[in-house]
């Protein structure tokens, strides 16, 4: 439970902060738009290389991957099934989709997650599969579906490509090759991403509470059906799926399966924002998820602590 707080305290903190150097202007005009264009292309792929050079062969690649790949696609199925319901008869275009599906898929496996995963577990290894899937697979698929949503350009090759143009995707294939290859890199060579890579969660969480300044968030408006969807999917449903497919599919059981179904209750990832802000499409949306599946998550967290632990 003190885990849970902490991890929730320190991204509120930073978030704060952020809003503090909108209003008062210090940040100049486009200080948002630089700390996410920085944040994804420089800092967020340093952070991510880093990360995965550094994990455990047997950890990346243990059960719970699959169990992170069925909940995280099970969730996002469940989203676009149902946000035809709650769209008010106005039309979707492809990249709002996409953005919307991975609101109610993608979990913040990092700035909280790996807190959480430290003071309640005591170790990272829970959170690794998560991240691993999550990069390598479940974020190029949607990077490509904003690349051709947004550009208007679709052909094979353009597709094919795709994942070797994004620096974040890139980062992240030649992090698990220096993990699994077993390279040997001098701390030299590691400290620069180590140090780059430090500043792309604060770089996101203050792009993130600068972008609450001169608004209303959770104010209504017409995408506020598909806001409540993907945020109930996030925190209740995913953690669900991830009960079920665990325990009945994949035999996993004990403090195992509750570590599972509590980093499927994480909230919505700021990398949702992140790419909503890079791609220009789906902002309010984005942004409003995002804060309300971490409101939610303290007491979805709390109560699944409570009944598995």
């Amino acid at each position: 439970m003190g885990g849970v707080l902490t991890g929730f305290g320190i991204i509120a903190v930073v978030i704060f902060a952020g809003y503090l150097l909108a209003r008062s202007g210090a940040a100049g005009p486009q200080g948002q738009f630089v700390l996410n264009r920085v944040a994804f292309f420089v800092a967020t792929p340093a952070l991510l290389f880093y990360t995965l050079a550094h994990a455990e062969i047997a950890t990346m690649f243990s059960s719970r991957l699959p169990l992170a790949a069925l909940s995280a696609f099970g969730a996002a199925a469940i989203y676009l099934l149902l946000s035809p319901l709650v769209r008010r008869g106005r039309t979707r275009t492809t990249p709002e989709l996409a953005l919307g599906a991975l609101g109610a898929s993608l979990l913040n496996a990092n700035n909280i997650g790996l807190p959480v995963a430290l003071y309640v577990f005591g170790n990272y290894a829970e959170v690794v599969p998560v991240l691993l899937f999550q990069l390598l697979i479940l974020n190029p698929i949607i990077l490509i579906v904003l690349d051709l949503g947004t550009s208007g350009k679709v052909t094979l090759g353009r597709v094919l490509s795709q994942p070797f143009r994004n620096p974040m995707v890139i980062a992240s294939m030649l992090g698990v090759l220096v993990a699994v290859s077993g390279i040997k890199i001098p701390d030299a060579v590691y400290e620069p991403f180590h140090i780059i890579g430090g500043a792309a969660i604060p770089m996101i969480l203050i792009a993130f509470g600068m972008s609450l300044h001169g608004s209303k968030p959770l104010a209504g408006g017409e995408h506020t059906g598909e806001i409540i969807l993907a945020s109930l999917i996030k925190v209740a449903v995913m953690p669900a799926l991830a009960l079920g497919i665990g325990s009945l599919v994949l035999g996993i059981e004990g403090p195992e399966l509750a570590a599972a179904v509590m980093i499927a209750a994480l909230p919505t990832a700021q990398n949702v924002y992140n790419f909503a802000s890079r791609y220009n499409v789906g902002l309010v949306a984005a942004r409003d998820t995002v804060l309300l599946t971490t409101v939610l998550a303290v007491p979805a967290l709390s109560l699944i602590a409570a009944l598995m632990m």
